[in-house]
């Protein structure tokens, strides 16, 4: 069964449409910047946040029509309900704006018996820990746990756009993004579905902010991905939609031919020191899609920019024999977008492939991995049929799709 690409959106501080996403990643914007917001730390911090007007983003990004404290869908959950006016966060914003936006363009109805909403995220509405409901004082009670609950989200969401199947969450650290696309992907395979409409997000708060800095893996600077001068990650916000079908009406010239998951149990937060298992689930995923390793054009690495993440990567793709094919991380012009990852970086090697056009690693000057790789540092021209794009998390969590034009 073949699996369509019939929509997409990434909602992020450089644009709100995928085409002005890529606009600005092709003159080599990056979103982000240095803050300094002792809300969040009190040390300054390099980020791609919206601005400071809740979504605005420099004017770019800017959410209108979203509905605000006394609009609500209807429903019998109490989160949505007549008695209950929701006041959407900004997670859910996010959400509502990049999914919106997909269905638009692709024409899938979300009443649909066959079509199916998917939200991948990491903290969802962690924020509310700090901030409370009602961006007031938090209060840890009853209500705020089940407002700050990722199903929460999902449901509020699905209610707006009366989607009739209950939604489904992945959440599964750095993968969730890819994770959530092959869950769409194999409910359609199954039969159970025929459409996905799978949306990803996170936000950054203090609380995600302090977790990666007690690890001292937040860099000081931009991130450079595979650089040798590499000393850490970026954080980021934003939003991507992906939607699938088995309907060869939606298609839209790109299908998703393989994927695949595994688990190298190696530590809590450090990687595989040798890369074998993330090169497991390449090689599952080639060989779903009926590929060789010379077939693969290019591949969209994780690249988080810290020394024990961009070293295993290398590892797994010389091992998967991937070395020659070029590489690009996006994680400097996104930051590191955690349950949104994988699917912004996704859509972006899906529009990559619309135009033959890899972009360049940003920042990357000199090889910092002991595995030789063909890093992109300047806007290549070339024929994409077959890409590939990876993850790995904490807890020893890898994922791998496949992407192939029709």
């Amino acid at each position: 069964m073949e699996i369509y690409v019939a929509g997409d959106n990434i909602f992020s501080p450089l644009g709100k449409t995928t085409a002005e996403n890529f606009s600005q990643l092709r003159k080599g914007v990056s979103g982000v910047r240095r803050h300094d917001i002792r809300a969040m730390s009190e040390l300054p911090f390099h980020a791609s946040l919206f601005g400071p007007g809740g979504l605005a983003g420099k004017g770019r990004s800017s959410v209108k029509d979203l509905p605000g404290d006394d609009d609500h869908p209807d429903g019998d959950d109490p989160l949505c309900s007549n008695d209950h006016p929701v006041l959407y966060t900004r997670f859910e914003q996010m959400l509502l704006a990049s999914v919106g936006d997909a269905l638009q363009t692709s024409g899938i109805e979300p009443g649909d018996k066959k079509t199916v909403l998917i939200i991948s995220s990491t903290k969802g509405n962690i924020d509310l820990l700090e901030t409370g409901i009602d961006r007031g004082n938090a209060i840890n009670n009853a209500e705020l746990q089940r407002r700050i609950a990722i199903p929460a989200s999902a449901r509020l969401v699905a209610g707006y756009f009366n989607f009739v199947n209950s939604p489904i969450v992945v959440s599964n650290a750095c993968i969730s993004g890819i994770l959530a696309i092959l869950t769409g992907m194999r409910g359609i395979q199954s039969g159970q579905y025929e459409n996905a409409v799978i949306a990803g997000a996170d936000i950054i708060s203090r609380f995600v902010l302090s977790g990666f800095q007690s690890f001292q893996a937040v860099s000081p600077e931009r991130c450079k991905p595979f650089d040798q001068s590499r000393d850490g990650i970026n954080l980021g916000e934003g939003a991507g939609t992906l939607i699938l079908s088995s309907r060869k009406q939606y298609a839209r010239g790109i299908k998703i031919s393989g994927g695949a998951v595994s688990n190298d149990a190696n530590h809590i937060s450090g990687p595989s020191r040798t890369g074998e298992e993330l090169c497991q689930v390449i090689t599952r995923s080639l060989k779903q899609a009926g590929l060789e390793a010379g077939m693969i054009d290019f591949i969209s690495a994780h690249g988080t920019a810290t020394v024990y993440n961009d070293e295993m990567e290398a590892k797994a793709f010389n091992l998967a024999h991937l070395q020659s094919a070029p590489v690009n991380s996006l994680k400097a012009y996104y930051g590191h977008t955690l349950g949104a990852a994988g699917l912004i970086e996704s859509i972006v090697t899906l529009q990559s492939m619309r135009e033959d056009l890899v972009l360049p690693s940003l920042g990357f000057e000199n090889i910092g991995v002991t595995k030789p790789l063909n890093i992109c540092s300047s806007l290549l021209r070339t024929n994409l049929n077959n890409c590939l794009k990876t993850a790995s998390g904490f807890g020893g969590c890898n994922a791998a799709v496949v992407m192939s034009k029709q």
